[in-house]
């Protein structure tokens, strides 16, 4: 009879992945450019239009620059890890089918537990702040909607009283259009997205060009102004900003040639982000001293102090428009980490069933529409952002220690690409997401762990005793 921890360190083989129950329940309808794409748009997103301007004005300054890189380096050592991953296991999931490939039936359940959570608050993290954009823009109109719809309670601005805010009604609706459109099917939907990221770049792109005509060096004078520590917090703020790509790999079970182009996908998208990024952060704060940068809507706010209200309300209609691929990238993460999970029987099989026609999860993404959406109406974005990261970083982790471990148990595997300088860039992922967690607010520990015991006590009462390995 198997004990409780054998059951915890079963290993799904990885050649069987392949041919595992229900693996036809998706169908592979995107190339690489689709899959850049899908990348690109999830990373970036509200890091440019809504989180840089934040951590700009309350944590690092003009250092928020510094933020971005560290992220980024962080993200770029297990992005290789994840590169190595998805040119070897094509397969819906993501960090949890590595997980679970390499490292047990435990560890891959508590990353896709974790990665459920992180995914939804992301999406509702975004609505919010594409909800202060389209504020914004109806400012520049002289519009203003009805105090009740206007924000989550507790967010009311200065001069407005307390309790008049019931539900930021724009961002739930937005999470629900997002479902809508991940249940067209993937063909369609991925030409929904990679439109609105050809338009997003455009709009930073726009934002860099013309910004940088603005730019007052004295701006940057302090540089920083919360000391180097608040740009490391910045860095664990931001961090979710620079991970789409993580998302991205949970659709290898819908890429053509997946072997091949996944791997380039995740390199691709991480490296036209971070030049983007940096050159956005350095436009910000050099037009604008970071004491006087809006937070919810900073680059149409920033335009529109130099005078350049045109650029500002171009900026606004692009950022609302642009960050729903953010939205679409995560949102489609969640569901296919679910997907996953239901198909190895850790979570009910009901789950995994896709529309006959369309071939995709529709019943699980209408739930986590409904769950991002009542998130976004009624939190507010700090309280929303601080559920993101910390669950993100633990699967960062688990995905460079998986790659180092399953290089040195099974290094006959044909792998499409290879991660550089192993073992020590996936070390650096390892140290980097470590140091980064410990920066993390106590309160985002507290509901990390509330949400763990949930998914202990589900994986002891159901998961254990109807996975697919149990039976087998």
């Amino acid at each position: 009879m198997p004990s409780v921890l054998d059951g915890m360190v079963r290993r799904k083989p990885i050649e069987q992945i392949e041919d595992e129950p229900g693996s036809a329940g998706l169908t592979r309808t995107l190339g690489l450019w689709q899959l850049t794409a899908i990348g690109v748009g999830g990373i970036i997103g509200a890091g440019i239009f809504s989180l840089a301007g934040a951590v700009a004005n309350e944590k690092a300054g003009p250092a928020v620059l510094i933020s971005f890189l560290v992220a980024g380096v962080a993200s770029a050592a297990a992005a290789f890890s994840y590169a190595e991953f998805a040119g070897l296991i094509p397969k819906a999931g993501s960090a949890y089918t590595y997980g679970y490939a390499v490292l047990g039936e435990f560890t891959g359940w508590a990353i896709g537990w974790d990665l459920l959570l992180e995914y939804t608050a992301i999406v509702a993290v975004v609505a919010i702040g594409i909800s202060g954009y389209f504020d914004d823009l109806l400012g520049f109109m002289h519009v203003h909607l009805p105090l009740w719809m206007s924000g989550a309670p507790g967010t009311e601005p200065k001069g407005v009283a307390d309790g008049s805010y019931k539900v930021n009604l724009f961002a739930a609706l937005l999470c629900l259009l997002i479902a809508w459109v991940l249940n067209l099917g993937m063909r369609n939907a991925a030409r929904f997205e990679t439109a609105l990221v050809y338009l997003k770049v455009g709009i930073v792109l726009l934002v860099i060009v013309v910004g940088v005509f603005k730019i007052r060096s004295g701006n940057y004078s302090p540089f920083f102004p919360f000391g180097l520590s608040g740009a490391f917090t910045g860095a664990a703020t931001v961090f979710f900003a620079v991970f789409g790509y993580d998302a991205m790999s949970t659709a290898a079970e819908e890429s053509q040639e997946a072997r091949k182009h996944m791997p380039k996908a995740i390199i691709y998208s991480l490296a036209i982000s971070m030049v983007l990024y940096v050159a956005a952060c350095l436009v910000l704060t050099g037009m604008v001293d970071y004491r006087d940068i809006n937070p919810d809507a900073a680059f149409s706010s920033a335009f529109k102090s130099v005078g350049l209200n045109t650029v500002g309300i171009i900026i606004a209609v692009g950022a609302i428009l642009g960050v729903l691929t953010v939205l679409f990238t995560f949102m489609m993460g969640a569901t296919r980490v679910w997907f996953s999970m239901s198909r190895d029987g850790l979570l009910p099989g009901w789950f995994a069933r896709t529309h006959p026609v369309r071939h995709v999860p529709t019943r699980i993404t209408w739930i986590l529409g409904a769950a991002s959406a009542v998130i976004a109406g009624f939190l507010p974005i700090a309280e929303a952002a601080e559920l993101t990261n910390i669950g993100i970083l633990l699967a960062f982790i688990v995905v460079c220690v998986a790659v180092i471990v399953l290089r040195y148990r099974r290094p006959e595997l044909p792998r499409e690409f290879r991660t550089p300088g192993m073992p020590a860039v996936p070390a650096v992922g390892i140290v980097f997401s470590v140091w980064l967690i410990t920066f993390l607010e106590w309160q985002t520990w507290v509901r990390f762990a509330v949400w763990f015991l949930v998914g202990c006590v589900i994986y002891f009462a159901y998961s254990r005793r109807h996975s697919l390995l149990n039976r087998k």
